[in-house]
């Protein structure tokens, strides 16, 4: 058994090689082998969002705060709100954000496969991002 005290669990800015704008993790768990569990707090500031990707063994966001969007490739996005939980199949192209006037937070629960928990693509442009708040 390991308890981690808060202050081993310390925030980062999120790389913006799969981010656009302030996002910020706080991890949650991150288990040894043999498990492959990797569960983190995610924070997105107004208009952040991640860029287009896929998990290997699926991936489980529960909205703790805020209002967000989460899209499937080739679908019309889904406005969450605190309290809802999406659960994104395994292979499944999608991205996640805070709406463009109101910051998000979510815990994002992933398996790893190999080592490997998100398969990152290309950045949600901005004119797709601004279009996906028809919803």
């Amino acid at each position: 058994m390991k308890i981690y005290s808060k202050s081993e669990l310390l925030t980062k800015e999120a790389p913006s090689t799969y981010f656009t704008g302030s996002v910020k993790f706080t991890p949650i768990v991150d288990a040894p082998e043999p498990s492959r569990l990797k569960a983190l707090t995610v924070r997105f500031s107004a208009g952040a969002r991640t860029h287009w990707h896929t998990h290997p063994l699926g991936q489980t966001l529960h909205v703790v705060e805020g209002r967000g969007l989460i899209q499937k490739r080739g679908e019309a996005a889904n406005l969450i709100s605190a309290g809802d939980t999406v659960w994104i199949p395994p292979g499944v192209e999608h991205w996640h954000g805070a709406v463009s006037t109101a910051p998000m937070v979510h815990i994002a629960m992933q398996e790893k496969k190999d080592g490997t928990d998100a398969d990152w693509l290309e950045a949600v442009n901005d004119a797709d991002y601004q279009a996906s708040h028809t919803v």
